[in-house]
């Protein structure tokens, strides 16, 4: 696929429309694609935060899409949803370890922009560090250092 804007737009399609076993595969290949390429997802990127919001969605679904927004600059028009979104997987205990890591990197990301959102993540994170594995205190005392840089 490489940085083809085509090709992109149809494995964009095939997630938002295929069958849940197909759109938990093409999540990945996505995400990767944004990495490397963050410009691809611009015309998809309303699409897809709605997506995530949906009810139901798998955790593959949701890693991929909540890791990719941490390579992109989130649009104004999207930022709000994309908060609410991170907000309510990062403190969803059910939520997997990686969802809401990722999540707790978008939302550092949009504090950057957004410095009234640090009022409400750094307890978040404070306040989910002593419960957590090691991988999200790690990047937990990395986003508190930044957030208070």
């Amino acid at each position: 696929m490489g940085n083809n804007p085509a090709r992109f737009s149809e494995l964009v399609d095939v997630f938002l429309s295929g069958p849940y076993r197909v759109t938990q595969r093409a999540a990945w290949p996505i995400s990767v694609a944004v990495e490397g390429h963050p410009a691809l997802i611009r015309p998809h990127l309303a699409r897809i935060v709605k997506f995530l919001q949906q009810p139901g969605v798998h955790d593959a679904v949701k890693r991929n899409v909540v890791r990719l927004l941490q390579f992109i600059k989130v649009p104004k028009s999207l930022q709000g949803r994309v908060a609410s979104t991170c907000f309510q997987l990062l403190q969803n205990p059910h939520e997997s370890v990686a969802v809401r890591v990722f999540s707790m990197t978008v939302l550092s990301n949009l504090a950057r922009e957004l410095p009234e959102l640090k009022n409400e993540l750094i307890p978040l994170i404070e306040d989910q560090m002593p419960f957590s594995t090691a991988g999200f205190i790690s990047r937990g005392r990395r986003m508190l250092k930044a957030l208070k840089a």
